[in-house]
C-alpha cells in the first residue's frame, strides 16, 4: 500500500465532508459556485496556519518535514475524531520512515496466543470471552465464546476472522440483523490498522482477499477511508439455536502481547438475553463423566 496515495485519500476525504459553516468560516458570494463538496485547499491551509503550497504538498502524500504541531492543526481544522488524529499520524509516520530507511518490521503473520494466556481466557466462566488480533482473527475463545459466536468460530471462510466472515460467508446477513453497522466497523478497524501497522503482510493479503471476493460491499467502504477505534459497545446478534441476543463489549489491549486483544462481553442480569445466554451455555457445558474408580469428573 503506497503511504503517499493514503495520506492523499485520506486528507482529501476528511476535507470534502468538513462544510465552511462546520469551519467556522463566514459565507461568501463565490460559495454560490462553490466546485467541491467541502472546504477547499486554500481554505485548510489558512485555517491550519500554513501556507497553501505546504498544505497541497501535504496532501499530495508529500509529508517530509510535517511536524506534530501542523499535523495537530490539520486534525483540528478537519474536525478529526482521536481516532483519524491518531490515523493522520500513523500515515505520516509510516511514509517519513520509508523515505528515509528500510521498512520497519511486522508483526509475525500468525500470532501465536500464549498457552498460559490461553489457559486463562478458557478458565473464565460465566461471560464469553475471546482474544483476536489487530487484523481481526480469532485466535481463542473459551466455552461460551465458542458457542455465541459458532457461526464465525466455524465458518469455512477460514481463517476464522470477523470481516473475513462478515463479507465472505453468506450466513453472516442473518446472523448480524444490523449487518451493515457491522460491516462499516470491521473496515474502519482494519483501516486503523493499516495506518498502525504498514508492513504486516497478513494484513495487506487479508485487504486484497476481501477486495477481490467481497465485492463492492467490501471496495465501497475500504475506499471511504473511515478509520474507527473498535473497544467498546453493543452488539445485536440472530443466534441459530437461541435467536435475537443483545450484548455490550469490552476490549482490553494486552501490554504483555502486542497486537492481541481481550474481549469480554456481558449482558443485563435477568433479563431474557441473559436467559438466552445461559440457556446456550447449558448445552455447551461438558457432561460429567465417570472415572473407573467410580468418581464423577469433568469431561
Amino acid at each position: 500500500m503506497d503511504r503517499r496515495t493514503e495520506i492523499r485519500d485520506f486528507l482529501t476525504t476528511r476535507r470534502a465532508r468538513v462544510t465552511p459553516e462546520q469551519a467556522g468560516l463566514t459565507p461568501s458570494p463565490l460559495d454560490r459556485t462553490r466546485r467541491v463538496p467541502g472546504l477547499r485547499r486554500e481554505e485548510v491551509a489558512q485555517l491550519a496556519g500554513v501556507s497553501v503550497p505546504y498544505y497541497t504538498r501535504l496532501e499530495r502524500g508529500d509529508a517530509g518535514g510535517a511536524t506534530d504541531a501542523v499535523l495537530d492543526a490539520v486534525a483540528r481544522t478537519l474536525l478529526l475524531d482521536d481516532a483519524e488524529r491518531a490515523h493522520l499520524f500513523d500515515l505520516v509516520r509510516a511514509a517519513n520512515a520509508t523515505a528515509t530507511g528500510p521498512a520497519g518490521p511486522a508483526r509475525p503473520a500468525r500470532q501465536p496466543v500464549r498457552p498460559g494466556l490461553r489457559n486463562l481466557v478458557e478458565t473464565i466462566s460465566g461471560v464469553p470471552a475471546y482474544i483476536r488480533n489487530a487484523r481481526l482473527d480469532l485466535l481463542a475463545g473459551n466455552t461460551l465464546a465458542r458457542a455465541l459466536f459458532a457461526p464465525v468460530f466455524d465458518s469455512p471462510a477460514r481463517p476464522a476472522n470477523a470481516a473475513r466472515f462478515t463479507f465472505l460467508d453468506l450466513a453472516a446477513t442473518a446472523f448480524y440483523p444490523d449487518w451493515e453497522s457491522v460491516a462499516d466497523q470491521n473496515v474502519a478497524t482494519l483501516r486503523a490498522e493499516v495506518g498502525r501497522n504498514p508492513y504486516d503482510t497478513a494484513l495487506s493479503d487479508l485487504i486484497g482477499e476481501l477486495s477481490t471476493r467481497g465485492g463492492d460491499a467490501f471496495r465501497g467502504r475500504w475506499a471511504r477511508h473511515d478509520v474507527r477505534h473498535h473497544r467498546a459497545g453493543a452488539k445485536r446478534i440472530h443466534h441459530p439455536l437461541v435467536g435475537d441476543l443483545t450484548f455490550t463489549y469490552e476490549t482490553t489491549q494486552l501490554t504483555a502481547d502486542d497486537g492481541l486483544y481481550l474481549i469480554l462481553c456481558a449482558v443485563p442480569p435477568g433479563s431474557r438475553d441473559a436467559e438466552a445466554l445461559d440457556l446456550l451455555a447449558s448445552w455447551n457445558t461438558p457432561a460429567p463423566t465417570t472415572s473407573p474408580s467410580g468418581t464423577t469428573r469433568s469431561g
